[in-house]
């Protein structure tokens, strides 16, 4: 059984497992955006029981699959 100093000192993998966090990021993006807008997003998160920078990088890398798709298709139409 570990000491509550122990503990505490690895409290982050009890908040972020190291599965969802992934490889290390090199770089970050800091965006503005509205307190409520921003407050809403965060509530949502955590009813999901989610980290924030996890469900925007989803979001980023759906977004990114879904232009990409755009480009195929516009390049096969174009044929």
């Amino acid at each position: 059984m570990r000491s509550v100093e122990e503990s505490s000192k690895y409290r982050w993998h009890i908040v972020y497992p190291t599965a969802t966090l992934g490889p290390m990021k090199d770089v970050g993006l800091r965006i503005r955006i509205d307190r409520d807008l921003r407050e809403k997003f965060l509530r949502a998160c955590k009813a999901e029981d989610r980290p924030a920078a996890q469900v925007i990088r989803e979001f980023m890398r759906a977004y990114v699959e879904d232009k990409d798709r755009d480009k195929t298709k516009k390049r096969i139409n174009d044929s």
